[in-house]
């Protein structure tokens, strides 16, 4: 089962995109909703694809 869902939609007053993230999964809510900054959605998934992949690969210290 995911843990984590991400979507994106688009804000009717700009144009553009924004994404949404859902945790849990099944949330009814978005725990995160980004501003309508992309042209496109497939410009959303693919930022935020991009800053997951910059993020999880950074060395964290402990």
């Amino acid at each position: 089962m995911p843990l984590l869902r991400i979507e994106t939609a688009e804000d009717q007053r700009s144009g553009r995109f924004y994404l949404e993230l859902y945790y849990p999964a099944d949330s009814t809510q978005p725990y995160v909703t980004t501003a309508p900054r992309y042209k496109t959605a497939a410009a959303a998934e693919g930022d935020v694809i991009a800053q997951l992949a910059v993020a999880l690969n950074q060395p964290h210290s402990r």
